[in-house]
């Protein structure tokens, strides 16, 4: 339930690749498991070949989806899994990596006292934030 009320950007996707490393651990090896993801299925062209997985999702792409039936897996809505596993027994609930490339970018603005939030820049060049007036080795620091 508190996954469900997350934000966007705290309800992170997992990709199939995830999945099928996940799902070939010792643990889940001849159980008929379900794989519960408050959050995206992503496809992954990486991936080769894909194991017969049951997963659960707020959302699946279209790939995803296709490769998972294609795989003899199963695709099912959240209203589905209440109905055939009242209990959650044999379903694993997993998330994805909430650390990604943007959150490095928020924060206090870069340059001020004290912040290490990362600058948008179109280039990491000697002229690009590093020049003077940015850095006390290059004459003053404003």
């Amino acid at each position: 339930m508190k996954r469900l009320q997350n934000s966007r950007v705290n309800r992170a996707p997992v990709s199939l690749s995830k999945l099928n490393k996940i799902s070939q651990r010792a643990a889940y090896q001849g159980k008929d498991t379900v794989f519960a993801v408050v959050g995206t299925i992503t496809n992954d062209v990486r991936q080769v070949e894909l194991s017969a997985l049951n997963i659960c999702a707020l959302k699946f792409t279209e790939k995803a989806r296709a490769r998972i039936v294609a795989a003899g897996g199963n695709c099912y809505t959240f209203d589905q899994l209440a109905l055939n596993r009242p209990n959650g027994e044999n379903v694993v609930l997993l998330r994805g990596s909430r650390m990604r490339e943007a959150k490095k970018h928020f924060g206090r603005a870069p340059g001020l006292p004290g912040s290490t939030t990362k600058p948008y820049v179109r280039a990491k060049g000697r002229k690009f934030e590093k020049a003077r007036g940015r850095r006390a080795s290059r004459g003053y620091r404003a």
